[in-house]
């Protein structure tokens, strides 16, 4: 029996330590957010064997199930037109192959879920990480500023600042959506330590890091995002709700004071501000290839056109690139034609998986959100179970909000993050048998 449940301890830390690495991952690039996530899949599929695959499978799972199969699908059909077009360039099963390769998300959901909902995991290390990780970024980013260089040399470029990530100009969008982690360890995990009482200070202090790096890092939607989820946490929380007027005066007084003392970060916010108030005059009057339009208003306009040409089960994943090119009515005489994706995460999921796709997604993400907050609200206020829901609700909101520019939804970085974040949201909720509660329709 002791040899049992040390061999259970050890397989649970090295689990755990697993899914910890992925915000480190996500600074290292793309193959090794590959690598960590192949091995969390694996080495759960040869520790756990059958009991992975006997998990019940419940409506809310049926439905992520069903948006794979549409994705597949829609790569056999798309793959079989380039097929009969000769299209031999294209490659006869690109899309297919692409596609099946795609389901290694929905084994990372499935995974996660499993490890979260059966409490082998308990993601103490997970928030750890991501606090170091996030803290790391910031302060890298403002080492950077300082210098010119950050601590691996690489050099910073114009309005942006980019940190560990040497040529992506990403920092800011990591900073967004790991910081959160960050307000939670201490109340989570260290409660009943001596560093617990300085929590508030530390707080603050953290905070002010991660301020100054998503500021500086230039990227102005994800400062944005940033912004609104910590002023919607201090709103919707009874526990933090006393800090709100406190922080939104250090907040204004932050943010004047870094506009008005550098002239990097004054011109770009000028610059976002007006291409906003050009944005809304340019979508109000339907003028969207007008010279002095905004570059991503002028990708999410290749999008109707593209969308139209397969507007029920979509183009197939990573397909946008071609048949924008192909759109009738496209104006070859205009500078900007196309990019890779329409930068926006609802418009790529409607020309790439169709009206099918998106209505199937978009009840998961509705899904989502109503069992996370139908659960908070069961739960006892400031409970740890709540606690630990809190940053995995307002870190999905974030991901999921429609109106903003992003990147591919089908690339590595993006759907690793989305379905992490899921996989782990709906553990929770599942959790402490939360599944043979009937009151709860997953």
């Amino acid at each position: 029996m002791y040899l049992l449940t040390k061999a259970s301890f050890k397989r649970n830390d090295f689990l755990n330590f697993l899914i910890a690495l992925f915000p480190l991952s996500f600074i290292a690039g793309n193959m090794i957010i590959n690598i960590n996530l192949v091995l969390v899949i694996i080495s759960s599929i040869f520790l756990f064997k059958k009991d992975l695959f006997k998990i019940e499978l419940f409506f809310l799972d049926k439905m992520i199930f069903s948006f794979f199969l549409v994705v597949i699908l829609t790569g056999i059909i798309n793959d079989y037109y380039f097929y009969t077009k000769e299209m031999a360039w294209r490659g006869y099963f690109t899309t297919f192959i692409t596609s099946i390769f795609f389901l290694k998300y929905l084994f990372l959901y499935i995974v996660l879920r499993f490890l979260v909902e059966k409490e082998i995991v308990n993601l103490k290390l997970f928030f750890i990480f991501s606090c170091v990780a996030t803290l790391f970024v910031s302060l890298d980013i403002v080492f950077q500023f300082l210098n010119g260089k950050d601590i691996f040399g690489f050099e910073g470029r114009g309005r942006k600042l980019s940190g560990p990530f040497g040529d992506e100009l990403i920092a800011g969008g990591f900073i967004q959506r790991f910081f959160l982690f960050s307000f939670f360890v201490i109340p989570l995990f260290f409660k009943n330590s001596n560093v617990y009482k300085y929590n508030k200070y530390l707080i603050f202090v953290i905070f002010l890091i991660f301020f100054l790096g998503i500021v500086l890092s230039g990227n102005r939607m994800p400062f944005m995002i940033f912004t609104i989820m910590i002023f919607f946490l201090l709103i919707v929380e009874k526990q933090t709700r006393k800090f709100l007027l406190p922080f939104l005066i250090f907040f204004f007084i932050s943010f004047y004071t870094l506009f008005k003392s550098n002239i990097v970060v004054k011109n770009n916010f000028l610059n976002f501000f007006d291409q906003i108030y050009r944005t809304t005059n340019l979508v109000i009057n339907k003028d969207f290839f007008n010279k002095n339009s905004p570059q991503y208003l002028k990708e999410f306009s290749t999008f109707y056109e593209t969308w139209l040409m397969n507007k029920y089960i979509g183009g197939g994943i990573k397909n946008f690139r071609y048949y924008c090119h192909e759109r009738p009515n496209i104006d070859r005489n205009v500078k900007f034609v196309c990019n890779m994706h329409p930068h926006n995460y609802y418009l790529e999921i409607l020309t790439e998986t169709g009206i099918l796709g998106f209505i199937i997604i978009s009840f998961v993400f509705f899904n989502i959100l109503f069992l996370s907050f139908k659960k908070k609200y069961s739960l006892i206020p400031g409970s740890y179970d709540v606690k630990i829901l809190i940053p995995f609700v307002f870190l999905f909101i974030g991901e999921i909000f429609p109106i903003k520019s992003t990147g591919s939804f089908f690339t590595t970085g993006n759907t690793t993050y989305l379905f992490l974040i899921i996989g782990l949201l709906i553990g929770l909720i599942r959790r402490n048998n939360l599944i043979e509660n009937k009151n709860l329709k997953i």
